[in-house]
């Protein structure tokens, strides 16, 4: 079960694992992080599901379930709570290429 963070040509995967958080990267009032819950199977369907909880932003306070296939494309990457702010796991900065001098 892995998302995709950034643009189609530039693909970071990353696995979704319940009892993890996930943001949708989104600013200002769209924004929002929710836990997953579990994993499972639509009866009807036979599609794999996410049941999560909304903790905080717009999604706070709230329950849901998806296809895992929407959960990945809402989800743009893994936070955690640090103090009083939700940071990327596993963020990392590109090295900037070296420039001749």
């Amino acid at each position: 079960m892995y998302a995709i963070d950034m643009t189609d040509s530039q693909r970071i995967p990353f696995e979704i694992k319940p009892g993890n958080t996930y943001s949708n990267g989104a600013y200002g009032r769209s924004w929002g992080v929710r836990q997953v819950i579990e994993f499972s199977l639509d009866a009807e369907s036979g599609e794999e599901t996410v049941a999560f909880k909304g903790i905080a932003g717009a999604c706070r306070r709230k329950t849901g379930l998806c296809t895992l296939a929407e959960f990945q494309r809402w989800a743009r990457y893994e936070v955690a709570l640090n103090e009083n702010s939700w940071q990327r796991i596993g963020y990392y900065e590109e090295a900037w290429p070296e420039v001749d001098e």
